[in-house]
C-alpha cells in the first residue's frame, strides 16, 4: 500500500474507527435492549461482554490487519492460503449491509425536513409506511419507485463515493475527524434539549433503575453481548481494513480502548436522551414509560415524530436527532463500503478510481434497484436479521474458531500487537478468545439457528424468507468460497513471502 493510502497519524485512525463504530444501531438499539436487559443491572453484562469478547476480537483484527497489511480477504489469505474466504465472507456481509443500511440514511435526511413542517400529522405510523414509503405490502422485488426516497438516497451514494475516492486519509479520515465532533456536539445539544422536557426524568428512572433479577437470564446476557458484536463494527471486515492502512509502529491496543470505550460512553449518552423524550411522550400520553418504549425503525420513524408533534420547541428536537442519524449513519457507510472496495483493488489489482467506480457504482446500482420501491421495507427487513444475525455472528464466529483452535495463531497476533503497543495482552486474552468468545457466539448463531427454523421471520412466507433470507446468508458463504479460488496478481503473491518473512513490516 502507497503511502497515500496510510493514515497520516494515529488520531486519523481513531477517529475513522469511532465513525465506523458510532452508527445507528448505537442511538435506536442499545437504548432498548438496555431497558430489556434489566435497566440499570444491564451495566454489568454489558461490560463484561466489552471486557470478555468486544475488545478481544477487535484487537484481533486489529492484529490480523496490521501485520499482514492487505483487505479482509488478503489479510486472511496471508495468514493462511486456507482462510481467505473468511475474509470474503465479511466482504459479502458489507456488500449486502451497504446496500440496505444507505436507504436507512436517506430516510433520515427527508425526515430532518419532516421534522420543521411535520408532515407526518396526527398519523406517524401511517405516514412513514404509507404517504412517505408508499409501501404495498407485498412480498416480492420491484413495485415502482419511490422519488422521495430514490433522490435522497442517490445523494448519500453520490457523497459516499466522493468521500472515498478522496482516499483512506484525504477522505475517509477527514470526513470522521470533522463528522464525530460534529454529530457529538449535536447530540448533546439533543440530549440537553429533552432532559429539560417534563417527563424526562421518568425515562431516565425507567432506564436506570436496575433489575438485579434480570441478570439470572442467559437472554440478557445473550443481548449483551450482541450489542457489544454490533456496535464495534466487528466481523465486518472494517477493522482488518482500517488496520491495513496504520503506519507500523502505531499504539494499536491503546487506540482500540479509545474506540472502544468511546463508541460505549455515546451509547450511554444516546440512551440518556432517547429515554428523556420517550419519558416526555409517556408523561404528555398519561402511560406509564415501558408503554412507550421503541427499538430500530419504529423509535426513529414512529414513536420520535410522535413526540416532535407533543413537544413544545419539537421541531429543533427532530431537527437534532435525526441529523445525528444522518452523520452517525454516513461516517459508518463509509467504512463499510472501504471494505468492499479495497478488497477488489488487491485482488483485481484495480486503481482507486476504478474500483470506485466499479464496485461502488455497482454498489450503488444495488441499492438504487431494490429498496427505494414500494416492497423495499419488507426486503430491508429481512435481508437486514439475516445478515446480521447469521452473516455477522457465524463470521466472528468461524473467525475465532478457526484462529484460536484450528491454527494457533492467536499467540503470534498478540506478540505483534505486544511489540507496538502499549497495553500489553496476555494469556487472559487468549482465554477470552478461545473459551468465552466461541461459547457466546455458538449460542447466539445456533440459537437463532432454531429460531428461524421453527417460526420463520416475521410472519414473512417461508419461500420468500427462504429466497432473501436463508438464500441470501448461505449464497455469501458460496460466493466467498468461489472468489478465493480466483487466483491473486503476482505481485501480492510475493509480498505475501515477505511479509511472512519479515513479520508484517513495510
Amino acid at each position: 500500500m502507497s503511502e497515500r493510502q496510510q493514515f497520516k497519524g494515529r488520531s486519523a485512525f481513531i477517529f475513522a474507527a469511532m465513525g465506523s463504530a458510532i452508527g445507528l444501531g448505537n442511538i435506536w438499539r442499545f437504548p432498548y435492549v438496555a431497558y430489556e436487559g434489566g435497566g440499570g443491572a444491564f451495566i454489568v453484562p454489558y461490560l463484561v461482554a466489552l471486557l470478555t469478547a468486544g475488545i478481544p476480537l477487535l484487537f484481533m483484527y486489529y492484529a490480523i490487519g496490521h501485520k499482514y497489511r492487505g483487505s479482509a480477504p488478503l489479510s486472511f489469505r496471508r495468514l493462511s492460503r486456507g482462510t481467505e474466504a473468511i475474509g470474503w465472507w465479511q466482504v459479502g456481509i458489507s456488500f449486502v449491509i451497504a446496500v440496505y443500511y444507505a436507504v436507512v440514511i436517506a430516510w433520515a435526511v427527508r425526515y430532518i425536513g419532516f421534522s420543521i413542517s411535520q408532515d407526518w400529522g396526527e398519523d406517524p405510523e401511517g405516514f412513514f409506511g404509507g404517504e412517505f414509503l408508499q409501501q404495498s405490502g407485498d412480498f416480492s422485488i420491484g413495485g415502482g419507485f419511490v422519488a422521495g426516497v430514490f433522490v435522497p438516497l442517490l445523494l448519500i451514494w453520490l457523497f459516499t463515493l466522493i468521500v472515498l475516492r478522496m482516499g483512506i486519509q484525504s477522505g475517509i479520515a477527514r470526513l470522521a475527524q470533522v463528522f464525530i465532533p460534529v454529530l457529538i456536539v449535536i447530540f448533546v445539544i439533543f440530549v440537553i434539549q429533552a432532559l429539560r422536557q417534563p417527563g424526562a426524568l421518568d425515562g431516565l428512572n425507567a432506564l436506570f433503575t436496575p433489575d438485579w433479577g434480570a441478570l439470572a437470564s442467559s437472554d440478557v446476557w445473550v443481548s449483551a453481548y450482541g450489542q457489544i458484536f454490533f456496535s464495534l463494527s466487528i466481523a465486518f471486515g472494517i477493522m482488518i481494513t482500517y488496520a491495513a492502512h496504520v503506519k507500523r509502529r502505531t499504539n494499536l491496543t491503546g487506540s482500540g480502548l479509545v474506540v472502544a470505550f468511546s463508541n460505549s460512553g455515546f451509547e450511554i449518552l444516546a440512551g440518556i436522551g432517547v429515554f428523556a423524550a420517550l419519558g416526555f411522550m409517556a408523561h404528555a400520553s398519561g402511560v406509564p414509560v415501558g408503554e412507550v418504549v421503541e427499538s430500530g425503525i419504529g423509535l426513529a420513524f414512529i414513536a420520535f415524530p410522535a413526540i416532535i408533534s407533543t413537544m413544545p420547541g419539537g421541531a429543533l428536537l427532530g431537527v437534532l436527532f435525526f441529523a445525528s442519524l444522518v452523520l452517525a449513519g454516513i461516517t459508518s457507510l463509509v467504512s463499510i463500503v472501504e471494505v468492499v472496495i479495497d478488497a477488489f483493488e488487491d485482488k483485481f489489482n484495480l486503481g482507486r478510481t476504478a474500483s470506485v467506480a466499479v464496485v461502488g457504482g455497482l454498489m450503488a446500482v444495488v441499492s438504487l434497484v431494490l429498496f427505494p420501491t414500494t416492497t423495499g421495507l419488507n426486503l430491508l427487513d429481512i435481508v437486514d436479521n439475516f445478515a446480521n444475525n447469521f452473516g455477522i455472528v457465524g463470521a466472528g464466529l468461524v473467525s475465532v474458531i478457526t484462529l484460536g483452535w484450528g491454527l494457533r495463531r492467536l499467540r503470534d497476533l498478540s506478540g505483534h500487537l505486544n511489540a507496538i503497543s502499549s497495553f500489553k495482552l496476555n494469556w487472559g486474552w487468549l482465554v477470552m478468545l478461545t473459551v468465552v468468545t466461541p461459547i457466546v457466539l455458538g449460542f447466539m448463531f445456533i440459537s437463532e439457528v432454531v429460531d428461524r427454523i421453527q417460526e420463520g421471520y416475521g410472519g414473512m412466507p417461508s419461500s420468500y424468507v427462504g429466497i432473501f433470507g436463508w438464500g441470501v446468508a448461505i449464497g455469501l458463504i458460496v460466493i466467498a468460497i468461489i472468489l478465493s479460488f480466483v487466483p491473486w496478481p503476482k505481485g501480492v503473491v510475493e509480498r505475501e513471502r515477505e511479509l511472512l518473512t519479515t513479520g508484517g513490516e513495510r
